[in-house]
C-alpha cells in the first residue's frame, strides 16, 4: 500500500455530514446546523431532529446561510472537533 492509497482510504472512513451555517460571528469558527429525519421508535411518526456543530474555518471563506460540508478531524479546541471541507451551495442574497 503507498502513501497516497493510504490518506485516500483514511479519507473515507472519516465521517461527513451537510448543514447550514448559522453563525459565523468567532474567528476561524463556524456553527454548523445538521438537520436530519428519523422514524420515531413508538409511533413511526417522521419527526425533524437537528444538531449544531463547530466547526475550524481556517480562512473565515463561509459566511451565514452557506451550506457546507463538514468532516470529523482531530480536537480542534474543546468544543471543535469538526473542519469544513467544501462549500455545497452559497447563501442567497436578499
Amino acid at each position: 500500500m503507498t502513501a497516497a492509497t493510504q490518506t485516500e482510504a483514511k479519507a473515507k472512513n472519516t465521517r461527513t455530514l451537510v448543514g447550514k451555517v448559522v453563525s459565523d460571528k468567532r474567528s476561524k469558527t463556524i456553527t454548523v446546523l445538521v438537520e436530519r429525519r428519523t422514524k420515531h421508535e413508538l409511533y413511526g411518526k417522521i419527526v425533524a431532529k437537528s444538531s449544531k456543530y463547530h466547526a475550524h474555518d481556517e480562512k473565515g471563506e463561509y459566511k451565514m446561510g452557506d451550506v457546507v460540508e463538514i468532516a470529523e478531524s482531530r480536537p480542534i479546541s474543546k468544543t471543535k472537533s469538526w473542519v469544513v471541507t467544501r462549500l455545497v451551495e452559497k447563501a442567497r442574497e436578499v
